[in-house]
């Protein structure tokens, strides 16, 4: 960093004490340390254990030769664009996220901000730079000491708890106003511009769709908005869910990709051509998002809860099939300008890892376009999906074909993609080491 950048960010941090330097592990989940103000301008190295980045969800780590068998340390490199004071905290506070680097300097291979970079990487190579948005879907609930009871929504300003009529609706009648304001003031105190929000489908669900731009900024973004939405809630008394499937006979909550790809330079969408019209280059990102989706449905779909969203296949569709504005379709082409031309990913659930989703994503395209692949024909109304383009219904069946794919060790390298599924493999044994309460209820009786 130079002098001036130096001394601009110390006036940034002033009366700033402590640093929240993190970086996303593989669920997307910030992970790191809290470094005084003081060291963090001094540039002194923070360094933290390379399991850190492989951790379950439940908090246990796979074996360690999976992430070196010394478990050695990381070195957490501040990204001086996404350093922030926090609007949330009650004394002045900042964060910051980091690359996880090896200590030789180079991206770590475990990190999924590194992936998504090394993704971005190959697109410049060719001159062209890939373009997403992401639309966020989350539950606002009350508070849920007792897990083995059923999410709730909060008691409105009537004094009930909304019972599922209020798609789209605008009405402050469910108190959550004080909530969203500060919300928003945290987004513009963060730099998170957003474009449009809504009440969604599901019993106290809602959708905030962030502005187009470079995927690594919009990894970061939505990283941040998932950090701030459940800080903000904690002050509020509410809890925020982004879990694929908290409610049963409710719509789940999605996190769709839209995707264009530009020219550097120029900034010409190469999805379209001169006349507006669809080009071989469009084609072959569909081709090869059509070769990725199912190799890929286990970074798309992380938790065992995943499926629960994509079993009920309308606006959840687990299928690979495209087609033009048809919510079915794994793949949409949403009704737009040949400017704005682009292919939404709707797979993925608020649940998956923003940067690892995009990368996935965005490699399929990628590999589609270096390899000429034909997309199958657009499938049109109500459809039957072909065999060869659903999509894994488990994640036992999704991490399966995640362990046989040669194609995701090519685009994201064996070391990552062995972490990956050991991590998971030890979620999904936890989760099957328990018996549900549907299982007492129903399978108990006819022993």
């Amino acid at each position: 960093m130079t002098t001036d950048g130096h001394r601009s960010l110390a006036q940034r941090l002033t009366g700033i004490d402590e640093i929240e330097c993190i970086t996303p592990d593989l669920n997307g989940v910030p992970r790191g340390k809290v470094m005084t103000a003081e060291g963090f301008l001094e540039g002194r190295r923070l360094q933290m254990a390379r399991g850190v980045l492989l951790q379950c969800i439940m908090g246990g780590y796979p074996p360690a030769h999976f992430y070196g068998s010394d478990d050695g340390d990381l070195a957490l490199v501040p990204d001086p664009a996404q350093i922030h004071r926090l609007p949330w905290s009650s004394h002045p506070r900042a964060l910051a996220i980091c690359d996880a680097q090896e200590l030789t300097g180079e991206s770590s291979h475990l990190s999924t901000r590194g992936q998504l970079k090394a993704v971005i990487a190959r697109y410049a190579a060719l001159g062209l730079a890939p373009v997403v948005a992401t639309e966020l879907e989350f539950f606002v609930f009350a508070p849920n000491p007792d897990p083995t009871q059923p999410f709730q929504p909060p008691v409105g300003l009537d004094g009930r708890r909304e019972d599922g009529h209020s798609a789209f609706s605008i009405s402050s009648n469910n108190g959550l106003r004080p909530f969203f304001t500060e919300v928003y003031a945290g987004m513009a105190a963060l730099g998170l511009p957003r474009d449009t929000f809504m009440h969604e489908m599901g019993v106290s669900q809602f959708e905030i769709n962030l502005l187009h731009g470079d995927p690594l900024l919009l990894a970061d973004q939505t990283l941040l908005f998932k950090h701030l939405l459940k800080e903000v809630a904690l002050k509020h008394g509410l809890t925020v869910v982004c879990m694929a499937k908290p409610l049963a006979h409710t719509p789940g909550s999605s996190m769709h990709i839209h995707q264009s790809v530009v020219e550097i330079g120029t900034g010409r969408n190469v999805f379209s051509d001169e006349a507006g019209e669809p080009t071989a280059t469009f084609r072959h990102f569909i081709g090869g998002q059509q070769a990725g989706l199912a190799d890929f449905t286990a970074l798309f779909a992380p938790n065992v809860n995943s499926y629960q969203r994509l079993c009920h296949p309308f606006a959840s569709p687990n299928n690979a099939c495209w087609s033009h504005d048809n919510r079915a379709a794994g793949l949409r082409i949403p009704a737009s300008s040949p400017v704005a031309r682009r292919v939404e990913n709707r797979l993925p659930g608020a649940d998956a890892n923003p940067y690892l989703a995009i990368a996935a994503s965005l490699a399929s395209g990628l590999y589609g376009i270096e390899n000429k692949l034909e997309p199958s024909e657009a499938a049109r109304g109500e459809f039957v999906v072909p065999d060869n383009l659903a999509l894994p219904c488990t994640l036992h069946a999704a991490l399966e074909r995640l362990k046989r794919s040669q194609l995701a060790k090519e685009l994201f390298g064996k070391e990552f993609i062995e972490g990956y599924i050991a991590s998971k493999t030890l979620e999904l044994t936890s989760f099957l080491d328990e018996i549900t309460p549907w299982e007492r209820r129903v399978l108990a009786a006819q022993a």
